[in-house]
């Protein structure tokens, strides 16, 4: 029987003064500056602040999910 792939997920928070979409991209880079095999992720959290009447910053709480390389150590830290 074949096996499928294993990954284990980080939650990472990503913040912009632009867009959500900046607040995501950027915890994805971060978190590829440092994980191999980035796979997917999942916005679980969005907010910002307001000044006046408009956004001016965005928060994105993200999960993001990466292969398990064979033999590597899944335990917590």
């Amino acid at each position: 029987m074949a096996i499928g792939s294993t990954y284990k997920v980080v939650e990472l928070v990503g913040s912009s003064s632009e867009s959500i979409q900046q607040a995501v991209d950027g915890a994805i880079s971060r978190a590829g500056q440092t994980i191999r095999n980035l796979d997917w992720f999942e916005v679980r959290e969005i907010r910002g602040t307001i000044d006046g009447d408009k956004a001016n910053w965005y928060q994105v709480k993200v999960g993001i999910g990466f292969r398990v390389d064979s033999g590597e150590d899944i335990t917590e830290d």
